[in-house]
């Protein structure tokens, strides 16, 4: 709150929204759209942090090749996933990944973004990566609350119980 790289700029921000892929047990029979990148099944899971470094919702059983558009579209639209819609005058933050729609700020796109981006000496330059700088800054809220909960280990005992309680 006592930034002045983010207040008053992000003064109506209420957390950050991101996905993350998970290592998954899935039966072989239905493994292939759980397949990632690396060629082990896993699930994308998108969450909801506030700066408290809470998860305030939680979506997790999208198989890995899922886009996290998709995740996040089918979240907003549900109504039985009890989604946390931002109150009025109020939004989240959200990387490339994520629609641009009113409540849900990404970054400019076509500006560096990414954090280790501005950690190779360069400084920002002009409005739009500066906005940038800061938004990624700000946004790193749930890189880094993911990470706890991976260290912990008790991310994917979390997501379980979540997807248990959903279904």
């Amino acid at each position: 709150m006592s930034d002045s790289r983010y207040m008053p700029h992000f003064k109506d921000c209420i957390g950050a929204i991101d996905g993350v892929n998970v290592q998954a047990l899935i039966s072989p029979c239905d493994q292939v759209p759980y397949i990632g990148r690396k060629g082990i099944p896993n699930q994308n899971e998108m969450a909801i942090c506030n700066f408290d470094v809470q998860f305030t919702f939680a979506c997790a059983y999208w198989e890995g090749s899922a886009h996290d558009s998709r995740v996040f579209l089918s979240a907003l639209c549900d109504s039985q996933s009890k989604f946390s819609k931002p109150p009025y005058g109020k939004y989240y933050l959200v990387d490339v990944g994520y629609p641009q729609m009113k409540g849900f700020l990404g970054p400019y796109k076509g500006e560096r973004y990414r954090i280790p981006h501005f950690r190779r000496g360069e400084e920002p330059t002009g409005h739009n990566e500066i906005f940038n700088h800061a938004h990624s800054s700000l946004r790193s809220i749930i890189e880094g609350t993911f990470g706890v909960w991976k260290k912990n280990g008790e991310f994917y005992v979390i997501c379980q119980v979540i997807l248990s309680k959903s279904e």
